[in-house]
């Protein structure tokens, strides 16, 4: 009954053996990289808005990935620059302060933590990214930790120019990203995408 089920659909057994190994490629994946993402949560008593008033207490939230087992991790700069004080929450729910280094003008900052041996990811090598392959973004989208959305490489070369008026030049320009269509939301920021 089942083998002609399978039949009337026009759905052949090898057909189903591809599509259920694709959905293990994406679990596994997701298996491999998930204990390389962190939470980074900063906050800052400190910042001042263009008037030079100070706001109270900021926060900000996002993502980052170990590219280290030493405890470095890469994130962007709006997401730890700036602050006061910095945590890495580790998937297994350790939490660490970190010290950030800043390169404001690409929009990335490394987060060094005290930790050794911790799981960790390579960077990829970005010019070999194709239209049309699968893309897998890792992070904590509105403060939801081990989150993860598919969708797949949309363009490649997109440029945008992005307000942020805790610059000096009150924007950020961002060249050459890739677009992607994998859900980014608030909380994304800083975690990895990555393909099969």
């Amino acid at each position: 009954e089942k083998a002609s089920l399978l039949k009337a659909s026009g759905t052949s057994t090898e057909n189903l053996a591809t599509i259920r190994s694709l959905d293990d490629a994406f679990a596994n994946l997701t298996d491999f990289v998930a204990p390389a993402v962190v939470h980074i949560r900063a906050s800052s008593n400190s910042k001042t808005d263009e008037m030079g008033r100070r706001m109270g207490t900021v926060a900000g939230d996002g993502a980052g990935f170990i590219y280290r087992p030493d405890g470095y991790i890469v994130t962007n700069d709006h997401v730890a620059g700036g602050y006061d004080k910095v945590t890495v929450v580790l998937k297994d729910g350790r939490e660490f302060e970190g010290k950030v280094i800043r390169a404001p003008e690409s929009d990335i900052a490394v987060v060094k933590i005290t930790a050794n041996n911790l799981p960790s990811l390579k960077l990829a090598e970005s010019k070999k990214v194709r239209p049309g392959q699968f893309a897998i973004a890792f992070g904590t989208p509105f403060g939801l930790e081990n989150s993860v959305t598919i969708g797949h490489v949309s363009a490649l070369g997109r440029a945008n120019t992005v307000p942020d008026m805790d610059l000096p030049q009150g924007a950020r320009y961002y060249p050459d990203m890739i677009q992607t269509d994998a859900a980014i939301n608030r909380g994304n920021s800083g975690g990895p995408l990555v393909n099969i």
